[in-house]
């Protein structure tokens, strides 16, 4: 009997240690990811390797430096929640009839992660909007909203476009890591007049699935406990909880046409998850898996492919 007493005292022990470093996993996690950061969460080696990013480096500066050369018009906006949030517009040469909305990747800002296709789409002849999401960059806010708070900070933002170009406009969607998922929770609202179609780079199914793979991959945690604590945190703290809305939520019930890109190499957002967004879409959609990128690279590996995949995109669905 005094053994399975000690047994049971035992187990009661460890489960308690583990839930306390279950705990202290998901506070660490959303101190880590929450709160707004001031240095970048994602590994450069998620990206690609050292000689991938020599590559990588010259296609980005030359971009840069052709697109940061031209004339900008810098615009603010209020959030629902009064935060002021800041873009850059930049506008082609010619008079053009459709602008695109670039949504950038987390702990990132627009001119980081959207500057360099910003310069094609401008090229292109499309007038171009980079902006910086809450909690990033210029732009107003405490805590990142993981495209469940910026998909209504997007809205505003299409809304800023069809009235101050009088609804003349064609409107895209382009958005990267986080800002993949945003342009897709953003297809999810009943009303988004005049926004044609959505490029979405290497998009994640919602906060909670990427971060509970991120905590079993590299800390060996159990997603469904750490996730469940941390969703309470972030919801006392930010105001919305990590599963309160998914991209499956929202794709499901569009019908704007769906670009979904992704790198076959990508470990930080898993590809299945582009896969899944396929599959659960209602609108026209396709589907381009970059072979060899890794998280955020497909444009970087493969520029000349991913143009071709955009223009063919908007050729058949947009623009027809």
């Amino acid at each position: 009997m005094s053994a399975l007493i000690i047994a049971s005292s035992v187990v009661g022990g460890l489960a308690l240690l583990a839930c306390g470093g279950y705990t202290y996993g998901a506070y660490a996690l959303y101190k880590k990811t929450i709160p707004r950061q001031t240095e970048s969460r994602v590994d450069r080696s998620e990206v690609g390797d050292a000689k991938k990013w020599e590559s990588y480096i010259e296609l980005i500066h030359e971009r840069k430096d052709w697109l940061g050369a031209r004339e900008s018009e810098h615009i603010t906006i209020k959030s629902r929640d009064d935060l002021t949030l800041h873009a850059d517009l930049y506008p082609a040469d010619n008079d053009s009839d459709t602008i695109v909305i670039c949504s950038h990747g987390y702990t990132s800002t627009g001119w980081d992660s959207c500057s360099t296709i910003g310069s094609y789409f401008v090229k292109k002849g499309f007038d171009t909007l980079i902006v910086d999401n809450r909690a990033h960059g210029k732009s107003e806010g405490d805590y990142v909203g993981f495209g469940i708070l910026d998909r209504y900070d997007l809205l505003g933002w299409i809304n800023y476009v069809n009235e101050r170009f009088g609804g003349k406009k064609r409107i895209l969607l382009y958005g990267v890591s986080m800002g993949g998922a945003t342009v897709l929770m953003t297809a999810g609202f009943d009303e988004l007049p005049n926004v044609k179609g959505i490029i979405a780079d290497c998009a994640f199914t919602s906060p909670y699935e990427v971060f509970g793979h991120i905590m079993q991959r590299d800390y060996h945690m159990p997603k469904k406990i750490v996730m469940g604590i941390n969703s309470k945190i972030t919801r006392k703290k930010a105001g919305y909880g990590f599963s309160d809305y998914s991209t499956l939520d929202a794709v499901k019930k569009t019908n704007i046409p769906i670009l979904f890109v992704h790198g076959s190499e990508d470990t930080f957002v898993p590809t299945y998850m582009s896969n899944q967004n396929y599959e659960a879409c209602s609108s026209p959609k396709e589907l381009f898996i970059v072979e060899n990128a890794g998280h955020a690279a497909s444009y970087y590996e493969s520029h000349e492919l991913y143009e071709q995949k955009i223009d063919e995109f908007l050729a058949k669905h947009v623009h027809d």
